[in-house]
């Protein structure tokens, strides 16, 4: 199957912390593709008030998922405004159901999958403490704050955000592992799953943009 760089229709897979965000935006940045996040989108349409962010709203609130249906027919209303340009999918689909409908509707070209040691991800995301009034993050080794404990500006308290502690990161990791797995096999039966090994972002990047090079230097 060749893959026209005009019209890319790509997907982006990976766990939480797994560094699918910061490829992302480099993606996006490089090849000048459509970034289509499922979680900004949500954000804007409950920020913005909306019939739909209402309805999304009141299924966060309630602690429940957004159902299929929802979630299937927003993302397709927002994936026919960027029909025409090449985009890069992110955030959807989380199941087989919502792949599977997202297919019917728009076959994409190809599933970007970022696959980083769950055990490398704990040990990053146990060392990232936060300055909550700024947002700065430090990551102790890698970004490490002058004084340990302390923001580098205002000298305040960093604190270890209650979904960064090892044992929540490991539940998270193995819900998405339970979750998203079906949803790489379904891809991979499609023949279009790529994968991109390593334990960093930047060990990662080169592969993805060999691989991406490929398909935009041949259309």
């Amino acid at each position: 199957m060749t893959i026209r760089a005009k019209t890319l229709k790509a997907l982006i897979l990976g766990a939480p912390a797994s560094g699918k965000g910061t490829i992302s935006s480099r993606i996006v940045k490089k090849y000048n593709v459509e970034h289509v996040s499922s979680g900004d989108k949500l954000r804007d349409h409950i920020e913005k008030q909306t019939d739909l962010g209402k309805e999304v709203k009141s299924y966060l609130s309630e602690g429940k998922l957004v159902p299929d249906d929802v979630i299937i027919k927003f993302m397709i209303t927002e994936l026919k405004k960027v029909e025409n340009k090449p985009w890069l999918l992110d955030g959807f689909p989380r199941t087989v159901a919502q792949a599977d409908a997202l297919w019917k509707v728009q076959p994409v070209d190809v599933v970007l999958n970022l696959v980083v040691p769950f055990d490398v991800i704990i040990d990053r995301v146990k060392s990232r403490w936060v300055h909550l009034p700024s947002g700065r993050v430090y990551n102790i080794g890698f970004n490490t704050p002058k004084v340990l404990g302390k923001d580098d500006v205002t000298g305040e308290d960093l604190i270890q955000r209650p979904d960064d502690k090892p044992e929540a990161v490991q539940k998270r990791l193995e819900i998405y592992e339970s979750v998203t797995r079906p949803v790489i096999n379904y891809y991979k039966e499609k023949g279009i799953l790529k994968q991109f090994e390593g334990k960093t972002s930047n060990e990662i990047w080169p592969k993805v943009t060999d691989y991406l090079d490929s398909i935009f230097k041949n259309t």
